[in-house]
């Protein structure tokens, strides 16, 4: 057996790419102005392989002949390049090597020995690996700055500097089988605790009581999968226990008791909505499932779920994000008996990705390795599975340095017969997908905690790394299988793994399972390892024993492995076992009626409201005021992420992130045809303002609500048919002040889902965003997160060609301004540029928010909207000019009647952040038709389209902005131009 090592570098002429952009980070990150590198891409084989047969594979798979070069040797050989010389004659000579840890998983390199394979080569087993070339003379200290902060991530990866001498890849050894116990039941509230945190189990003191007098009731300890079963079944990740928690409420209104915050607020506010619509009820299945599902035509309804993937995406960026898309696309696929996947949408929050390197917590990664590293994680496997993403948002704020926030979304079509599922007596459990490996391993107690500078050396092996062809080879067989009805239950193997996967299924039931007969990615996994790792791309299957055969043959088919892992059985019992013993015996019971109630007090005080003055502002300071907001990090084009993303595949995109002549323009929302036969669209949108969760987190939730349903209503979504998500991400809510921030905006959530009838769902909550490490001081230093409530819209409609975008149309047409501004400058964009704080935070009125939408879609049926905007960040000065550049065409207007309706000043009026408001351009042939469609609805004419290539705004005689489109594009588009 030999071991090779293949190196590939650009080929004669070429330029190393990787090497430059490399040399570029690291002058971002203030490591070295000056820093020259060198690198490549590599992998090691292992086998009983020839020159001639690495040579061969090197030529024909794993080298571009075109672009690239191939070295092949064995292991430690010195044809191998120790050293290269740069274009400006500086000697490389110091020799970095990156190679995943033993047990991580590399896609790259499975694929690779697939491929090998198949070619009919000897390859037992590969590695993928990276090199780097720096100059001789760099200081170790400066090397070891470069290799933690550029070069690899500790979580995931090794470093050797110097040449690589192995004499084989770790496969990991055999695993000697030991029944280990937990003593707990004697054990005092200071050793629970201890053992609660180093277990990782992350209980409270409570649980882990109830844990001990649990087992003292049986007469025995726990044995360690047990403990760790219960342990993931409880987590906040699973069982969101602070918000279904007991809570007692008191703000300036007085107390309020909650048996269940989430089922008194949210849930019942679907439940009341469902109640009021009785027989035109449209939803299907809500919080009952993987995902929320509505009725879409007669023979299929639409899944929708959003997801959280923060901590991991922390640790590891390009692998939390991965498997944060990967594992909400398993969502869809496992509710009911499984929907097929088509777009997918995500929502980021990072701190600035200018921050100052020298002032990073110790443990926290710079804000542009994680922005760069999240976004590639979620183009690579939203690409690869060929699921299109056509909707998002990216959201900058320095708190969420230690914290960054990973939203992800999947919608889905799932057959009108397929909605319901459920185990029955005797059927298999079946997993199929990629193998069990260490990946994961805490993933969903991790989550459920909060960071701290230790994280990354304790908590790396919660981090996944995902395969998107694999679950795309899984989706393939799973909709073959469902239309063959060869199974009767359906769910994906996320957070927990096996144990949460089948003890979910099994509930009501009862499950035995063969840990030893889960495939393994490689030997050495203890029977506790193989039942919690949430190793991605599994899912888990009741199949009945007469369809296993044909099951097994269509996975064969498609090359997925398939295996036999236990059996549900009506025992109520969750029995665990490992090469013919028990390890492991649960009641179902006790594993998810068995955790106590959390008690929470949550408090609330209102802040006052202090008044804020704009300045006086004249012409140049107005259009200094819109060039900084244009060019502020949270209204400034995120087209350097958007265009990473294919938005094409699948063909059913009507609508796109970015639109206009030149898609230049800021989409409201995305359009998508599940359907290619079929007219019939769905409409993806979101709202989020952390801002205004500074001033009042009601307010924000409810403005949070309003942005969404107004960016699906501004693209043509019927505003009668919109379902929401909620995703709330907060800090330590174990603080009163901290959930009672959380329990005002549920409360919002609940008074305008009513209102608008906008049923929920589904959501998620991620809780203990924060970041704690001890200064150089000594003194522990704590980073939270702002209060983050993202809400994700699902409209529809009936013809996609009716649907309307928000560049400019055609000169002549008139401009109008739907809704009414106030003096609401709270959290504004202008206040923070103006660095000034204080004012009233943006309010939703209902009653009428709600007409306003519901004229807006009629005016948009009647075909007499050519252009349709929604104004938020910036309020209307930035949706003129977003408008303008993105139809190419000029504006002329004047606000002189808008300011006699609103009785504000021009500045106001131009940066209120007011809710409920729209900017449409009429077809000029059609604006009386208009006029009576808005009927009483606040609606004011301010100029036209013209063919000029200015913005130009005035206020009767005084002119306020005299603008090229051109410039003002140009400062919308060039923060974030980092392509």
């Amino acid at each position: 057996m030999t071991l090779w090592e293949i190196d590939v570098l650009p080929a004669a002429g070429q330029n190393d790419v990787a090497g430059q952009t490399l040399a570029a980070d690291a002058r971002d990150l203030g490591l070295d102005p000056n820093l020259t590198i060198a690198a490549s891409r590599g992998f090691l084989l292992q086998g009983e392989l020839s020159a001639e047969q690495v040579a061969q594979a090197a030529e024909q798979l794993l080298a571009d002949s075109v672009t690239e070069s191939a070295t092949v040797a064995p292991m430690g050989d010195a044809v191998l390049a120790q050293s290269r010389t740069a274009a400006d004659g500086v000697d490389l000579s110091q020799l970095v090597h990156v190679l995943p840890k033993p047990g991580v998983m590399d896609p790259v390199a499975l694929s690779t020995l697939q491929a090998l394979q198949d070619m009919g080569l000897p390859v037992e087993q590969v590695s993928t690996l990276r090199k780097y070339w720096l100059p001789a003379a760099t200081d170790p200290a400066q090397l070891k700055r470069l290799c933690q902060k550029l070069l690899f991530n500790d979580s995931i990866e090794r470093v050797v500097t110097g040449p690589l001498n192995l004499t084989k890849l770790d496969a990991g050894s055999d695993y000697q089988f030991s029944l280990q116990r937990v003593p707990i039941r004697e054990l005092n509230d200071e050793q629970l605790l201890q053992l609660s945190k180093q277990g990782q189990l992350y209980l409270t003191l409570t649980e882990m009581q109830t844990i001990a007098a649990h087992f003292q009731g049986l007469n025995r300890e726990p044995t360690d999968i047990e403990l760790e079963t219960v342990a993931q079944t409880w987590s906040e990740h699973c069982s969101h226990k602070t918000l279904a928690g007991r809570i007692a409420y008191t703000d300036e209104n007085g107390s309020k008791q909650f048996k269940n915050m989430l089922k008194e607020t949210i849930f019942q506010a679907t439940v009341q909505i469902r109640q009021e619509l009785g027989d035109d009820d449209w939803c299907v299945k809500v919080f009952s499932d993987n995902a929320g599902v509505v009725k879409f035509d007669d023979d299929y309804h639409v899944v929708f779920k959003v997801e959280t993937h923060n901590h991991p995406s922390a640790i590891e960026p390009y692998g939390g994000s991965n498997t944060g898309i990967g594992g909400v696309i398993r969502d869809p696929m496992g509710t009911g008996l499984g929907a097929k996947p088509f777009c997918n949408t995500d929502i980021f929050c990072f701190a600035p990705p200018n921050t100052d390197p020298a002032t990073l917590p110790p443990g926290v990664l710079h804000p542009r390795r994680v922005m760069k590293g999240v976004v590639s994680g979620v183009r690579d496997y939203g690409n690869r599975m060929g699921i299109p993403t056509v909707n998002g948002a990216v959201y900058f704020d320095p708190r969420y340095l230690g914290n960054p926030l990973v939203y992800c979304g999947n919608a889905g079509l799932l057959p009108v017969d397929k909605v319901e599922k459920e185990p029955l007596p005797g059927d298999y459990i079946v997993t199929i997908g990629g193998r069990t490996g260490r990946d994961g391993i805490h993933g969903a107690t991790f989550s459920s905690a909060e960071l701290t500078s230790e994280s990354e050396s304790i908590s790396g092996g919660s981090v996944q790394i995902g395969n998107a062809i694999t679950e795309k080879m899984v989706l393939d067989v799973m909709l073959q299988a469902r239309d063959e009805e060869l199974y009767s239950a359906v769910t994906d193997c996320g957070a927990g793994g096996f144990s949460s996967a089948v003890g979910e299924m099994g509930e009501k039931l009862g499950a035995e399972v063969w840990l030893d007969r889960a495939p393994l990615k490689y030997a050495g996994l203890s029977y506790t390892e193989i039942w919690i790792s949430e190793a991605q791309e599994r899912m888990v299957f009741a199949v009945p024993p007469e369809k296993l055969e044909r099951m097994q043959e269509l996975c064969a088919a498609e090359g997925v492995e398939a295996s036999v892992i236990g059996q549900f059985v009506p025992t109520g019992m969750l029995r665990l076992m490992y090469d013919g013993q028990e390890v492991g015996s649960v009641a179902m019971e006790f594993l998810h009626d068995g955790r106590p109630p959390v008690v929470r007090e949550a408090t609330y005080a209102a802040p006052a409201v202090r008044q804020v003055e704009l300045p006086a502002m004249d012409q140049a300071a107005t259009e200094q005021a819109l060039s900084a907001i244009l060019g502020s990090l949270n209204v400034a084009s995120k087209h350097w992420v958007i265009r990473q993303y294919d938005h094409e595949v699948q063909a059913g995109s009507a609508i796109k992130p970015l639109v206009g002549p030149q898609s230049n323009g800021p989409g409201d929302a995305a359009v998508v045809r599940p359907r290619l036969e079929s007219q019939r669209g769905v409409v993806i949108s979101c709202g989020m303002n952390p801002y205004y969760g500074d001033l009042d987190p009601y307010d924000m939730a409810a403005s949070a609500i309003d942005e969404a349903i107004r960016n699906a209503v501004a693209v043509g979504a019927n505003p009668t048919r919109i379902a929401i998500l909620d995703n709330f991400c907060w800090g330590n809510t174990d603080r009163p002040e901290t959930l009672g921030t959380l329990v005002r905006a549920a409360l919002a959530c609940h008074d305008v889902a009513i209102a608008w009838k906008t049923p929920f769902i589904s959501g998620k909550d991620s809780l203990n965003n924060e970041f704690s490490w001890v200064d150089e001081a000594g003194v522990k230093q704590t980073l939270a997160i702002p209060p983050s409530l993202l809400i994700s819209a699902m409209g529809q409609v009936e013809d996609v060609a009716q649907c309307v975008t928000m560049d400019l149309k055609e000169a002549g047409n008139p401009i109008y301004l739907v809704g009414a501004t106030h003096r609401e400058l709270g959290g504004s964009h202008v206040l923070q540029v103006l660095e000034k704080s204080g004012g009233q935070v943006p309010k939703v009125r209902l009653g009428e928010a709600q007409a306003i939408f519901q004229a807006v879609h009629a005016a948009i049926r009647a075909q007499s909207v050519r252009a349709c905007h929604d104004l938020s960040e910036g309020g209307l000065a930035v949706a003129l000019a977003e408008m303008a550049f993105a139809g190419q065409l000029g504006l002329s207007v004047d606000l002189q009647e808008a300011l006699g309706q609103a009785g504000i000043e021009a500045t106001e009026l131009l940066f209120s952040e007011s809710n409920s408001r729209f900017l449409i351009e009429v077809d000029v042939a059609h604006e009386a038709e208009f006029k009576r469609l808005l009927g009483s609805v606040p609606c004011v004419r301010l100029g036209e389209v013209v063919e000029g290539a200015n913005v130009t705004i005035a206020a009767a005689d005084r002119t306020l902005v005299d603008r090229p489109w051109q410039a003002l594009f140009e400062a919308w588009h060039r923060p974030l131009d980092w392509a």
